[in-house]
């Protein structure tokens, strides 16, 4: 089993959000706001899971998902391990969140 990396654009509405904006106090204005995730799904299926609700939705791409951002994350698929995947999860977000983006991640 392979696992994968994902960045989704979220509309720029997410940064009323009290909650995104403390995990996110330096986010540039120009620049758009992400969720960084990782799946054992395919990234467009994952995405449609997100969009679809239930209890394996995130809240803000439910609501803010715009569209997958391939080029962020493409270099990094396919990753062997969960445990991989994982760190790679928790490295890309906080790569992108040095560059200014607003990042939210699990």
């Amino acid at each position: 089993m392979a696992y994968h990396v994902y960045v989704i654009e979220l509309d720029s509405e997410v940064r009323r959000s009290g909650r995104f904006q403390k995990a996110n106090p330096r986010m540039t204005i120009a620049l758009p706001c992400l969720y960084v995730g990782q799946t054992a799904k395919s990234p467009a299926a994952r995405f449609r899971q997100h969009l679809s609700g239930g209890r394996l939705s995130n809240s803000f791409v439910k609501r803010y998902g715009r569209r997958l951002l391939p080029d962020l994350y493409r270099k990094y698929n396919p990753i062997p391990t969960r445990k991989d995947a994982l760190e790679l999860e928790k490295y890309l977000a906080e790569i992108l969140r040095a560059a200014g983006h607003g990042v939210w991640t699990n």
